[in-house]
Order: structure tokens, then sequence, then C-alpha cells
């Protein structure tokens, strides 16, 4: 690690937080980078099960991906937002009245939504006078947002927020504990969009603002992390169980490490050094929920060396406590199975009040041809039942 170039901004010794910078530590168990000392993980494939899926829209001849999505405080409505292109063009948007299980057709939005330039992202926000607002981004430079006060009827055009800009803007929002209407959000660049007319520059650096009139305006980006050998970028954040700590999950583009970790105890005020995640969490564009019953069930695109589902669809089933420690976790599930090296899985995840998790996705699952949006519809509990009748601990297709 070229340390002379790595730069880390506010990471200013957390109380507890190991100091030393652990990457590149390379165990090697079964062909795979893992930590040692972890219950062994078993694995699941519902790529088979096809009654768990609903397709969100599919347009031949076009490429579909990259959606985000929320779900309303009805516990019925999710709406969808993506790029009709790979990663930019016209953004679409889809409605869901009865938890994904059947969608509209394309809505209106207003004409600049044409304008886009990169992934839109979707987020709740409520300020301190109790007004819920939806907001929608659109990344690269300049960054601009679009505001919905209606649960997404009518919106504003999109408007920049800043003489800024950056890669998957905004890749995690989260509302802060310690004042109402305060929200915490992140994203990263690599010298092209941060600034007008910018470079690219061999440097990953993640940024985070804030905003303290809930969401409709941001903060000049803060550097938190910069290094030009470890690639961090899109966040996916957590919050633990007791509200206390905040864990974001990190894409490694180098592909020379695996994913990562960082954790914040005081609101973003300052975060740990980056610490390495186990295989069975290296993937791109991390999104978790907590079910229920406490347990975490995480969505990405698998990209971990040795893994047998390399570049496909992929869920994590575990706790908090399991990321905390770097351990494997209980299941790994393969949601599709992706016809593609590794283009797939910006997934949306939404819990329905029944504990049913929808996970929404974009992927190329017919050969041959151009990607489209897929939802997949499952429970924790259904996985436990099916672990409890395989009793097979393995690589995909022990437990189907």
């Amino acid at each position: 690690m070229n340390s002379h170039r790595d730069r880390a901004v506010r990471f200013c010794g957390v109380s507890g937080y190991p100091v030393p910078l652990l990457i590149g530590v390379i165990l090697t168990i079964c062909g795979c980078r893992h930590h040692a000392g972890r219950h062994q993980l078993q694995y699941l494939d519902l790529s088979g099960q096809q009654e768990r899926r609903v397709v969100v829209d599919r347009e031949p001849g076009q490429y579909l991906g990259h959606p985000t999505t929320v779900l309303l405080e009805d516990g019925e409505t999710i709406i969808a937002v993506y790029p009709k292109g790979h990663g930019s063009g016209g953004i679409i948007m889809k409605k869901s009245p009865d938890g994904g299980l059947t969608w509209s057709e394309r809505l209106e939005v207003p004409d600049n939504w044409e304008t886009s330039k990169e992934v839109p992202t979707i987020h709740r926000v409520v300020d301190s006078g109790g007004t819920r607002r939806l907001i929608l981004f659109s990344g690269l430079y300049p960054a601009r947002m679009a505001v919905s006060e209606d649960d997404g009827r009518t919106w504003s055009p999109l408007r920049r927020i800043g003489d800024w800009g950056g890669i998957v803007v905004m890749g995690s929002v989260v509302e802060l504990t310690d004042r109402a209407g305060h929200y915490l959000a992140m994203f990263h660049d690599d010298g092209r969009f941060i600034h007008e007319g910018g470079k690219a520059e061999g440097i990953f650096t993640l940024y985070q603002v804030f905003s303290d009139d809930g969401g409709l305006t941001w903060s000049d980006p803060q550097a938190i992390f910069s290094s030009d050998s470890l690639h961090l970028c899109e966040p996916g954040i957590i919050r633990s169980p007791d509200g206390r700590e905040l864990a974001a999950l990190l894409r490694e583009n180098s592909r020379r490490h695996n994913s990562q970790v960082i954790f914040s105890r005081n609101e973003g005020g300052t975060w740990s050094r980056p610490q390495e995640l186990p295989a069975a969490l290296t993937g791109d564009r991390h999104t978790g929920r907590y079910a229920p019953d406490g347990r975490l069930l995480v969505s990405f695109r698998d990209v971990a060396d040795s893994s047998a589902t390399k570049g496909d669809w992929v869920a994590w089933v575990g706790t908090w406590d399991d990321i905390r420690r770097g351990r494997d976790g209980r299941y790994r599930v393969r949601l599709m199975d992706n016809r593609h090296g590794w283009d797939c899985a910006y997934p949306g995840v939404e819990v329905l009040p029944d504990s049913t998790f929808v996970i929404t996705t974009y992927g190329h699952w017919a050969e041959g041809q151009e990607p489209y949006i897929v939802s997949v519809r499952l429970k924790l509990e259904e996985l436990d039942a099916m672990a409890a009748s395989s009793r097979v601990h393995g690589e995909p297709g022990a437990a189907e």
C-alpha cells in the first residue's frame, strides 16, 4: 500500500476502534480470502424458484438497470426509479400499490429527468416539523435533486444542490438520532466529478454531506477516506439495532481486496479505519434491512474471487454482531443467476409488515438479451426451512 498517497480525513481514533489499517491480509481457506474462527456459512439457492419473481419492467432491445426503491408508510406502496440505459439515461419511475406484486405503467415525470447523467437514488426524509418528503438524486457533476411532498404523485424538476458532484449520489441516506430532521448521506468520486472539469486521478475518495432541514439542502462534501490502492465506493449504511453505531459497507473497486466496512459511534462525526469484510460479504452495492426478528439481509452483486456465484445477484443473512466481529454470517443466498460476468444487482431492499422482503434489481436474466428489472420475494423463515431440510453445508446447489 502506498501510504504516502493514502489520505484519511476525519479518521480521528474513535475510542474502541482498532488503529491498524488491516488491508490485504489474506488467509487462504478453500481458496477464499477469509478471516479465521467463524462458524460455518450455509449456502442456499433460490435461482430456480421462478414463483418468487415479479417482472417490474422489461423492454426488448433496451437496457434497463440500476434501480432503487422506497417503501411508503402504508406498508404497501413501493416506488422504483431506474435509468433507461447503463448507469445513465432518462429516469423511469414505476409504483406498486400492493407490496410489489403488481406494478404500474411508467409514470409521468418532469421533462428534465430525461437529462439525468447517472443512477438515480430515491429516499424518504422527514423534517423537524414532521413534513414528509421523497427526494431523488442524480449524480455526476453537478449533483442534482428532485423533491416530492405528496408521496411521489408530483415532483419538482432536477435542480443542482451545490457546486460539486460525485458517483452514485447518494449511495446512502440515513437519519441522524441527535436532532430531528438531520440527515447524513454518502457517495464517492474518483476525481472526475467532485468539481467541474475534474480528471481521474487513480484515487478513490469517500465523501459525506449533511442536511439540517429534512433533506432540502445539503452541506459541501467532506472527505472521510482517500486511497490510491484501496478503492472504496458505493457505501451502504446500516445502523446498529441499539441505534448507537453506523456501519458503511463498501465496494472495493481495485479488486485487490475484499469489501470493507467502516464504523461511526458519533453520527458520522468520525469514522473508524476500513476493516476487511469476509468473502461472504464481498460484493458491490450493499443494501441491507432488518427483519422483524432482528436479523439482517444484505443484497449485493457477488464479486468474491472463489465464489461459485461470482457475478450473480446474492443476499447475505446474519446479524449486526456478525458484521461488527467480521464473521461469515448464517446464509449466503443466490437470488438469481446473472447471464453476464458482472453486470447486475444495484438493489432496492424493502421489508413489508408481514416480514416479506421485496428485493428489486436489474440483471442479464435471459441469455443474449438486454437486462431488465425484477423483484424477488422471500421471508427469512423460508430460508430457515430450506436450510433445515437440506442439512447440507457447501456451495450453492446443495439447498435449493
